[in-house]
């Protein structure tokens, strides 16, 4: 059974992969998912684009399906539609990809919760949420401000116990 992903310890465990895939980028450039790519790519993250409607995004050559990148990753971000997120974990277990993180600010973000009970059955650690800004360090603006709200409000993720 794959951990809790709501725990800090498994969002802190995702980020300590230095290089992971972002499905689902987007290829219109102001999108908000090319801003999340930039500035992890600009904290020394080696993000993996891909996106099978678009050869590149800021440069950087991106794949049409997981199972495509060389040498392979260990851990995904989904930035999808839950309609097409079942079918990213299904493609995800396919390459080896045990992390897994559905990206969500408002809505229902890339979580799915057919792609949640797959990843569950297939041993997968998922992260059902959350967006990756509030957990970076020195996050400014509205990032830092989301994330204060979520903590007094008792919604932020928290350590494991034990």
């Amino acid at each position: 059974m794959p951990a809790n992903g709501r725990s800090l310890d498994a969002i802190e465990d995702f980020l300590a992969h230095k290089r992971f895939a972002m499905v689902g980028i987007s290829r219109e450039p102001k999108d908000f998912s090319v801003s999340l790519f930039e500035e992890l790519c600009r904290r020394g993250y080696d993000v993996v684009p891909v996106n099978p409607k678009t050869p590149n995004v800021l440069g950087k050559s991106c794949y049409a399906r997981v199972q495509d990148i060389y040498p392979p990753v260990e851990a995904a971000l989904l930035m999808t539609s839950p309609a097409h997120t079942e079918a990213v974990v299904a493609d995800c277990a396919a390459a080896g990809i045990r992390k897994i993180w559905m990206y969500r600010a408002a809505g229902s973000g890339a979580v799915s919760e057919k792609a949640l009970e797959f990843c569950r059955e297939h041993g997968m650690e998922v992260i059902p949420g959350e967006c990756p800004f509030m957990f970076l360090p020195q996050a400014g603006g509205v990032h830092k401000l989301h994330g204060f709200f979520r903590k007094i409000t008792g919604r932020f993720p928290r350590r494991k116990k034990g």
